[in-house]
């Protein structure tokens, strides 16, 4: 039997599904430190990248504390705030860490969403009398949506792949088979839990492009459907030679 089979065999196992380590036991923890940290960083990070995007102050301070950010290595970090924070606080320290992790990717498609708006329709947003919060509102958010959904996307993979280390400071997760198998030699076991935590995130990424497609209004798809159409149209077609 190959490795792959057997870390399919690991997972239908019935011990794998009972107990207080079963794998639905560890996706719904695996699940609920990314859906905190996600949402703590969102609420940190989205004011300040719309504040960014709709004054146009500050972009260089928020890509050069973004890059910091992304360079930081998360392991070594959990580690270091677990020694200073202590034992007891190892929840508040991977927390923290994955965070930190989420804000760069949310910072950047909330940011840039506005950014890419043409300005053309906030002026003309302006001209029909609405104010300056009625035109962030109604105008620059809904229109910088899908950039914003697409920063979401990435600060979630970036998540869900990164919580396997929460598993090091007993926080349990989907990393808990990859790092109790790895000592014990349980290839089996760690492919699976590299499985299941790939699979996981494959199904956010689709679930989240379907709404990022979702989230483009629909006098923009509209418009970009026009466009191509009239570019096909446009295009000259070929000239069958005649037959001699």
């Amino acid at each position: 039997m190959n490795l792959f089979a057997e870390a399919i065999a690991w997972m239908l196992a019935p011990s794998q599904w009972t107990g207080s380590y079963a794998l639905p036991v560890l996706l719904g923890q695996h699940l609920v430190l990314t859906a905190i940290s996600v949402l703590i960083a969102a609420v940190i990070a989205l004011p300040i990248g719309w504040l960014i995007g709709h004054t146009g102050r500050g972009r260089e301070i928020a890509v050069a504390v973004s890059g910091a950010a992304r360079a930081i290595p998360a392991f070594g970090l959990m580690v270091l705030l677990v020694l200073l924070l202590g034992v007891l606080r190892v929840p508040q320290a991977a927390v923290v860490t994955f965070v930190l992790l989420a804000i760069p990717s949310l910072l950047a498609g909330a940011y840039t969403g506005l950014e890419a708006i043409d300005r053309r329709v906030i002026d003309a947003a302006k001209a029909m009398g609405m104010t300056g919060w009625q035109v962030f509102w109604k105008v620059e958010v809904p229109l910088g949506l899908p950039l914003l959904v697409g920063g979401i996307r990435s600060a979630l993979l970036q998540v869900i792949a990164t919580v396997t280390i929460a598993a090091y400071v007993n926080l349990g997760g989907l990393g808990y088979p990859i790092i109790q198998g790895i000592p014990l030699r349980r290839f089996d076991q760690v492919l699976a839990g590299a499985i299941i935590v790939a699979v996981l995130a494959l199904i956010v990424d689709l679930l989240l492009a379907a709404a990022q497609h979702a989230a483009v209004p629909a006098g923009l798809r509209t418009g970009r459907q026009a466009g191509r159409r009239s570019r096909a149209s446009a295009r000259p077609a070929a000239v069958t030679p005649a037959a001699a």
